[in-house]
């Protein structure tokens, strides 16, 4: 992973799902520098929902072109999220927008597709809702708009699409490969079996490390960005993969990191995949190096966002506080604030016991619910060693005292806004950042065995 040149600042375009960015990483410290935001924007003209592309683009060389002076930059890396990819036309346009995961489709072309798609023993990765699988996406496609798919020449996974744009070079990478689109076998490390069943074999873009300098931006596009010297684009990494990363570089396995954003994603690092159960979205990620990481998810930061809107304000002392009050209570939240994934598919969320509870006592409860969804999860992978969580959740004590609490085990909060542009910037050999200034949180919380024991029986009741 050395990089012969060193660099002083790396840009980082950072595309979530709710949310993208472009900051500026200083290769000393790995710390944000600067950044700037913007909503990540999901258009519902034409025939299926998809991003404004044009939008985030527009975004994009705008803050590049203003970081280009202060505080500058040498290097570009990129990471977004998952369950996309790109179809590029012989131009380089897009043949098709570029399709949001969360568009259905018509119960035929599910069922069309479920008769295809290989078996988790291949790719170990388990059969999801809606475009989840992004083999289920490009056989939507295919079979819905054959004219429009027929103009596709290049399939990229979708960091790579934003590398592409600014350097030309067309390629995919393992990560966003590797991360539940049926389209990868994580045991032979290549394509897996679907992507002759669909017949793109010959569309797929070569598949490059994360690590790689795709090239410099290219020269009309430099110009305009008032750049004055080469400026190197790595290929780019899928964002959970992103967070990951720093913890493979600085710690030995066995631990586990909990990556929070719209998803909450747990990572087993060490672990195996012999007990992945895929009904309970449990599956394979592939890390960085081409490694299968068993891993468990539900949409934790979606559904907090939707509950925190439903119950109003409270302050993080007054939630904190109110924690062992809400245990005693039993007042609880059961899954799920977001169908369709998760631990506990198939499960519609209910409040027990939430008669004239204040809002701090609800948020409380959310934290619980967040901390039990996300034990959950590191169970169903085997999870062992201490718990990294990066993110948005790395803020909340409530959880993290919670999660604690549960796992019996220490838990190490990484605070900022999200791991992943750390993790991105890290492709161009930057000091990941340490966890010195971060004590590990060790909690007990009365009554919580019997709470969680009352959670899980409710469910099934």
């Amino acid at each position: 992973m050395s990089n012969e040149t060193v660099y002083r600042r790396i840009a980082v375009i950072d595309i979530g799902k709710t949310n993208a960015k472009v900051v500026v990483v200083d290769a000393g410290t790995g710390t944000e520098i600067a950044a700037v935001r913007t909503a990540n924007s999901v258009l519902k003209s034409g025939p299926y929902l998809h991003y404004d592309i044009d939008g985030l683009w527009d975004f994009i060389i705008s803050a590049l072109k203003g970081f280009v002076r202060v505080p500058g930059f040498d290097a570009i890396s990129i990471t977004t999220h998952g369950a996309c990819v790109a179809m590029l036309a012989d131009d380089g346009n897009l043949a098709m927008p570029v399709l949001d995961y969360e568009h259905g489709y018509p119960q035929a072309i599910q069922n069309a597709y479920s008769q295809v798609r290989p078996k988790f023993v291949e790719t170990f990765s388990p059969g999801l809702s809606v475009g989840l699988n992004v083999g289920a996406q490009i056989h939507y496609l295919k079979s819905t708009f054959p004219a429009d798919f027929a103009r596709t020449a290049t399939i990229l996974t979708y960091p790579q699409y934003w590398a592409f744009r600014l350097t030309g070079v067309a390629a995919n990478e393992v990560t966003s490969l590797g991360c539940h689109t049926d389209l990868w076998n994580p045991t032979t490390q290549s394509y897996s079996s679907l992507v002759d069943t669909l017949g793109i074999r010959g569309l797929m873009a070569p598949v490059r490390s994360a690590f790689d300098a795709l090239g410099p931006v290219l020269p009309a596009l430099a110009a305009a960005l008032g750049l004055t010297k080469p400026v190197p684009v790595y290929c780019g990494i899928h964002d959970s993969n992103a967070s990951l990363l720093p913890h493979l570089v600085e710690n030995e396995a066995p631990f586990a990191v909990v990556s929070t954003g719209t998803w909450v994603i747990s990572f087993g690092v060490g672990g195996d995949l012999d007990h992945l159960d895929a009904k309970r979205d449990a599956l394979a990620n592939v890390d960085a190096y081409g490694r299968a990481v068993p891993s468990a998810r539900f949409m934790g930061g979606r559904e907090f966002e939707i509950l925190a809107a439903e119950i109003g304000p409270a302050s993080s002392d007054a939630v904190e506080a109110a924690i062992e009050a809400v245990i005693e209570k039993g007042l609880m939240l059961l899954p799920n604030a977001v169908e369709g994934s998760g631990p506990f598919p198939g499960r519609r969320r209910r409040w027990i016991a939430d008669h004239a509870a204040s809002n701090a006592e609800r948020l409380a409860a959310v934290s619980l619910y967040l901390a039990l969804m996300t034990e959950a999860c590191l169970g169903l992978i085997g999870a062992k060693g201490q718990i990294f969580v990066e993110g948005p959740f790395a803020l909340n004590r409530a959880y993290l005292i919670a999660l604690s609490a549960l796992t019996s085990t220490d838990v190490i909060a990484l605070a900022g806004s999200t791991g992943t542009s750390q993790g991105a910037a890290l492709l161009a050999g930057i000091r990941p950042i340490g966890v010195a200034d971060s004590p590990p949180i060790r909690a007990e919380l009365r009554g919580l065995a019997r709470y969680r024991q009352f959670w899980r029986e409710a469910m099934i009741s």
